[in-house]
């Protein structure tokens, strides 16, 4: 009982820590003050003020990891919505996506094992560029650290959600198509939630992004670890 109720608290907690930050940004509107990472900066502070343990805050936190799958599949809808628009360039977001995948993969697994990172580490590093669920099932296949993969794929998907649409804007990117596939692919679900905001083309790319970012990288993390063990750079 005593568990229930403090599972019940942390979701209570996390729910009402990320209402006020996503307030707080649209009355500031600063592109820094992201719901996700307000939530994020605070519930860390939190937990380290008043002593509670990771442990038993994810209690509650586990309630909302399971509806993570549940989201990333709702992601469809606007995707089945726009399938005529992203149909005419499926060839172009095929290549791009693969091209995205090899390099978010290579980059982060190469740097580190040049860099000294032990296995486990630079494994964890492989699923960088997919969402944090696929990113977590990729760790234990490929033998990294599901925690640390999270951990980084939430990262990388705020800093992009962050960054990410100055960024494209001031490249000069005016498709909405390729601006919902870069926030997709860069930022996984935190970025789709962006992109969202744009409007139902750039979510339908976006999601698109996500989920075939899932399937490169699931393929190519494997070949990618194989080829730095084959150049000793991986033990």
């Amino acid at each position: 009982m005593a568990d229930a109720a403090a599972a019940l608290l942390a979701l209570a907690a996390t729910l009402a820590v990320y209402a006020a930050a996503r307030g707080l940004q649209r009355r500031l509107k600063s592109v820094w003050l992201h719901p996700v990472l307000v939530s994020i900066m605070v519930l860390i502070a939190a937990l380290r003020v008043l002593g509670i343990d990771y442990e038993e805050y994810d209690r509650g936190g586990r309630i909302l990891t399971f509806f993570l799958g549940p989201a990333v599949v709702a992601l469809g809808l606007p995707l089945a919505r726009q399938m005529e628009e992203i149909g005419r360039r499926g060839r172009a977001l095929l290549l791009s996506l693969l091209a995205g995948a090899a390099i978010g993969t290579l980059s982060a697994t190469l740097v580190a094992a040049l860099l000294g990172a032990s296995g486990p580490v630079v494994r964890s590093l492989a699923p960088r560029a997919v969402t944090t669920p696929i990113a977590i099932g990729i760790a234990e296949r490929v033998g990294g650290l599901p925690a640390l993969s999270a951990v980084v794929a939430i990262f990388t998907g705020v800093l992009g959600a962050v960054i990410g649409p100055p960024l494209l804007r001031a490249a000069g990117v005016r498709s909405r198509t390729a601006f919902g596939l870069a926030m997709g692919a860069a930022a996984h679900g935190v970025g789709t939630a962006r992109a969202a905001e744009e409007g139902e083309v750039e979510a339908a790319s976006s999601g698109l992004a996500i989920g075939l970012m899932g399937v490169f990288t699931a393929v190519l993390a494997p070949l990618v670890l194989a080829l730095l063990e084959r150049l000793g750079w991986l033990m």
